[in-house]
Formats: structure tokens, C-alpha cells, sequence
């Protein structure tokens, strides 16, 4: 496993304050009235794990560390190929054949030094979800495999922890933000996988994860920021072509096989 972080002396250490820098870099946030200083202050004192930096994972990323998050933890056992650099903002050819999660804290840390970010490149698996899932104030899944969507859902619901959930294939993007106090993803779509389609074996189109990202990073600053799910007990579909937005709603599954005892 390769875990690297960068801590920059610009990082203010009082949890209660902005340093000059903070206030002038997020400068144009905390002039919403409904974010504000104090908000900026909880983002700050955030950590998000990203599971997976690919074509979700860089947008969110980018977005979180750009608005000032204390924390950002990035999981991603690939290497860089070519084919990534059509949607995955945060790459360039001279990094072909690098490990993702290291070339993408490196590129965030050009984006904003005063972000505290954790790079890991080992496979998420059974026996060390439980040790890299640790600490977050939220966690991100951005991968296109459902043996991984299952095991985060376990595991931060077992462990209280709230997962944004997130895909994006072709032209459609899906995404929900699961709490102690929303079903979980087996609630959503049940214990059948189904066929197991990839941006690999599917496609996607550039502009699919852009706005996905930008959906979902807009619901992670509200979460983290606000301490709002603006999206609780629903499920985001995104379809680019017809250029529609629906929200279904969903509810707890009394026979659950993860949530329903949680």
C-alpha cells in the first residue's frame, strides 16, 4: 500500500478559525448568506474519502478542495491509461502509467495547498475495508463495481458513517446520499447486482460526468457545510440526451438485510 500526505504550513490550526489566507481564498462563498463563516468553518473541519478517482472522482475532488475541505482522503488502486484523459480532469498524458490516487493528490495540491490530502493505492477489499474507511465525516463512491458499491454500503452503515453514492454510464448518472435516517443503497436496488456495466464496456460521455460531479459535490458542500441532505430519501437520475432530472423517492426496506437492524 502506498499512503502519502501533504499537510501545508498555510493549514490554519485553530478548528475555531480562518487564517487570513482561508478568508481571502473562500472569500466569495462566505459572502452567501447561507454559508457564511460558519459553514466554511465546519467544511474545514471535514474529511471526505473519495473511493475510486476516475471520471466522478476528479470533478468532486476538485470542487471539495477548491471550497476549502480540511480533509480529503482519495482511494484508487488503478494506474493512468489513455483512455481516462477523455473525462478524467484531473490527468495529462505525461501522467500515463502513474498511479491515479498519487498524481491526482499531487495536481489537487497545485488546486489549493490549504487541503490536507491523503492519497492511498491499495485495493479496497473485505479485509481492509474497515481500516481504510475510518475517520470520515463522509464518505464518496465513485467506482463502477458493484462488489465495492455493496461492501461501502455495509460498512457505513454498520459504522454510522454517510455515503454518497454516485454513477455515471453513457449519458445517465445516478445519484443518493445515505444516512442513518434514509434506506440504504440495498434498499434502493436490492441484493441483485445485475449485469455489470463499466464505462469500459459502456461508455460515457464527457460532459455525463462533469454534471454528475458537479451534482454531487454541490450535495457534499450542503452535507458538510450546512449539515443538510438535500437530497434525503431520494434518488437523483440525470438522463443527458433527453436533458432531464428525476427524482424518485424511496424508503427504508423493513426487510433489509443491512439497514433494517441498523
Amino acid at each position: 500500500m502506498t499512503t502519502t500526505s501533504t499537510t501545508d504550513s498555510l493549514i490554519s490550526t485553530q478548528a475555531n478559525h480562518l487564517s487570513d489566507a482561508e478568508l481571502m481564498r473562500y472569500a466569495r462563498q462566505i459572502l452567501l448568506d447561507d454559508w457564511d463563516i460558519d459553514a466554511q468553518l465546519r467544511l474545514k473541519n471535514s474529511h471526505a474519502i473519495i473511493v475510486g478517482m476516475g471520471g466522478l472522482g476528479c470533478p468532486i475532488a476538485t470542487t471539495l478542495t477548491r471550497a476549502g475541505i480540511g480533509r480529503l482522503s482519495l482511494i484508487d488502486h488503478d494506474d493512468i491509461d489513455v483512455s481516462n484523459l477523455q473525462r478524467q480532469s484531473l490527468y495529462h498524458d505525461a501522467d500515463i502509467g502513474k498511479p491515479k490516487a498519487i498524481v491526482a493528490k499531487s495536481s489537487l495540491h497545485q488546486h489549493n495547498p490549504l487541503t490536507d490530502i491523503v492519497s492511498i493505492t491499495e485495493r479496497l477489499t473485505q479485509d481492509n475495508v474497515q481500516q481504510l474507511i475510518v475517520g470520515a465525516d463522509l464518505v464518496i463512491d465513485c467506482t463502477d463495481n458493484f462488489a465495492i458499491r455493496d461492501l461501502l454500503n455495509q460498512l457505513c452503515r454498520a459504522n454510522h458513517l454517510p455515503l454518497l453514492s454516485t454513477s455515471a454510464i453513457a449519458e445517465t448518472g445516478q445519484i443518493a446520499l445515505y444516512t442513518q435516517d434514509t434506506g440504504c443503497y440495498q434498499c434502493v436496488f436490492g441484493g441483485d447486482a445485475g449485469d455489470e456495466m463499466t464505462c469500459a464496456t459502456s461508455g460515457v460521455l464527457a460532459s455525463t460526468v462533469a454534471i454528475i460531479g458537479a451534482m454531487a459535490s454541490q450535495i457534499a458542500l450542503s452535507f458538510l457545510g450546512r449539515g443538510n441532505n438535500p437530497i434525503a430519501n431520494q434518488l437523483l437520475i440525470w438522463q443527458g440526451q433527453s436533458m432531464t432530472l428525476k427524482h424518485l423517492s424511496y424508503t427504508i426496506d423493513p426487510d433489509c438485510a443491512v439497514c433494517s437492524g441498523a
